[in-house]
This record gives structure tokens, C-alpha cells and sequence, in this order.
């Protein structure tokens, strides 16, 4: 009779054996797992001329300008659907009747247009507002598009404060689109001599300057015209 413990040994022996003969044969078989060859080693950003001095000037406060308070309008409660949106853009023309350049410029036609809105309602060129809470407050801002010559949209956001309203964001541009994603007002614009290519602005509430401000923006390519179907989404206005 063979002692208990080498029968043991020698059975584990055979199982540890069957099991390599097993993966070997299956190795070979089509559709076994195979090597996809080493893995390339991953390689981190490399700084550029890393002993260039800081910059000694301070950074801009960029959009701190774009804040002003529209004069002559009451919002009761802070509610912004409360006021007219025509009413709004009407007291900040009356506010700059001759400024053409800046964040209250406006085309000359467009102001008198703007002025006559109540008379010729057909030809108002302030678009149909829409609401949104943009800056996290809990309440909804007034968002207003001014349509203007040369296919170029005015886009104005205003936040209720105090019984009145603030302008925080105004910007004027060959609009594409103007689109809402989360708290961001998104602008799809035409790039000036690129065809092929359009930007894409995403304005953000910025707590520290209190304003909305251009946080991301980026080139897209696009389908150009007479190629197909075009995948671009429709305009949001």
C-alpha cells in the first residue's frame, strides 16, 4: 500500500498538469485571447521656455464694464417676467439716444425702430424674451434679442436686484443660434472669412465680476453648403 500523502502528492501533480495541457490546447484554438502588443508609455504636458519671467501687469477685470443698471425700471417682487422686454431695450435707447459703438450700441435704424415698437409692432426688432435662471439665485433673468442690419442679433441678459434691473451681458454678433444648456447662454456664430467654420461661445455668470462672461469658446468645422444635409441644429430663435 502506497502512504496517504504520495498518492495525494501525485494526484495534485496530474490535476496541476491536465490544467497546463488544458490552457495550452486552448491557446491554440481560434478565438483565444491574444496580446495586443506593449503598451505605449504615457508622456505629460512639457512646459515651453519654462524661464520666462511672470507677467508683471495685472490681468484685466474682464466684463466688469458690461454691468449697468437700467434706468427707470421698477421690477416688483425681483420678477422679471413682471416687465416688458420692449419697455427694457425702450429706457436704455432713451438712456444713449446717440451711443453707436459699445455694449449700448445700436444701429441708428434700430434705435428709431426700437422707439416705434409701440406704433409698428410688425417692424419691433426686439425678439421674444425668454427666462432663465442663469446665476444660480433661484430666480429667472431676462433674456432679450435685438435683431439688427447685416443679419447681426444684439443678445442682452438682465438680472432683477433691489427692485430694478441690471444688465449683465450685452453682445452683438452675426448670430447662427442662441442656445440655453444648463446656466449657460451658448452662441453659435458665423466665422468671418474661415468658410466651413463657425464659432461657439458659451457665456457664464461670473459671481466674483457679476456678469455673464465668455468662459468657452471654441472653432467648429462644419458641413459646408451643397455638401449634404446639413447637421447643424435649427436656431433657438
Amino acid at each position: 500500500m502506497r502512504p496517504r500523502g504520495v498518492r495525494s502528492a501525485a494526484g495534485g501533480a496530474l490535476c496541476v498538469l491536465g490544467l497546463v495541457l488544458a490552457l495550452t490546447g486552448c491557446g491554440g484554438r481560434e478565438g483565444a485571447l491574444k496580446s495586443a502588443g506593449p503598451t505605449p508609455t504615457a508622456v505629460g504636458p512639457v512646459r515651453l521656455w519654462p524661464d520666462l519671467p511672470p507677467a508683471t501687469n495685472p490681468p484685466i477685470d474682464y466684463g466688469e464694464s458690461d454691468t449697468q443698471r437700467v434706468p427707470g425700471v421698477e421690477v416688483p417682487d425681483n420678477d422679471v417676467h413682471s416687465v416688458d422686454a420692449v419697455a427694457v431695450v425702450q429706457a436704455e435707447v432713451r438712456a444713449h439716444p446717440d451711443t453707436r459703438t459699445g455694449t449700448d450700441g445700436l444701429y441708428e435704424v434700430t434705435a428709431r425702430a426700437i422707439e416705434a415698437c409701440g406704433t409698428a409692432p410688425a417692424a419691433c426688432p426686439v425678439l421674444r424674451p425668454y427666462y432663465r435662471d442663469l446665476t444660480g439665485n433661484g430666480r429667472d433673468e431676462l433674456i432679450v434679442g435685438i435683431r439688427m442690419p447685416d443679419q447681426q442679433v444684439g443678445v442682452r441678459v438682465y438680472l432683477a436686484e433691489n427692485g430694478g434691473l441690471t444688465r449683465i451681458m450685452s453682445t452683438v454678433d452675426q448670430v447662427i443660434s442662441v442656445e440655453l444648456a444648463g446656466r449657460d447662454l451658448i452662441l453659435r456664430v458665423g466665422s468671418a472669412g474661415i468658410p466651413g467654420y463657425e464659432y461657439r461661445t458659451a457665456w457664464t455668470w461670473d459671481e466674483q465680476q457679476r456678469s455673464m462672461l465668455p468662459t468657452r469658446d471654441e472653432i467648429v468645422r462644419v458641413k459646408p453648403p451643397g455638401t449634404g444635409p446639413s447637421t447643424v441644429p435649427a436656431p433657438a430663435w
